[in-house]
């Protein structure tokens, strides 16, 4: 159904998410809330670079349904480090409707990790959300604190 990532759990996920978040501080602390989410994606991208993590941008993923192959694929914001799909927003506020998406890019990535984040926030820190797919954990998004 797509790419066949590679599943980090525990320290590395954190370590993983710990590094998106902080250029994600980085970018929101230079452009500040009020733009368009292709300026966010555009500069996550430079910030992710200049600090040598790697990531996929506007990763095309195959998507079947009953058991074919539809003609259009979705598309992913950011794939981190092959194991953190990072979904870029500049809303009002984050949504139940946001976290659905995400868990579902999670399910067809079979990846368990994901960050919301919603430079659209006065700080950053009260736009992000991190979105669960492993067993055990809640699938339901939490605020990070």
């Amino acid at each position: 159904m797509g790419a066949e990532p590679v599943q980090r759990r525990g320290a590395e996920s954190a370590e993983v998410t710990e590094a998106v978040i902080a250029a994600a501080i980085e970018v929101h602390r230079e452009l500040g809330p009020g733009m368009l989410e292709s300026i966010y994606q555009n500069a996550m991208q430079m910030e992710l670079a200049a600090r040598g993590i790697a990531f996929e941008a506007q990763k095309p993923i195959p998507v079947l349904y009953k058991g074919q192959r539809l003609s259009n694929d979705l598309r992913l914001d950011l794939i981190v480090a092959n194991e953190v799909i990072v979904e870029i927003k500049s809303v009002a506020a984050i949504q139940a409707v946001h976290a659905a998406q995400l868990l579902s890019y999670l399910r067809l990535t079979r990846l368990s990790v994901g960050l919301l984040l919603n430079f659209n926030a006065a700080t950053l820190k009260q736009g992000i959300k991190r979105v669960s797919n492993s067993p055990g954990l809640s699938a339901a998004s939490a605020t990070l604190r």
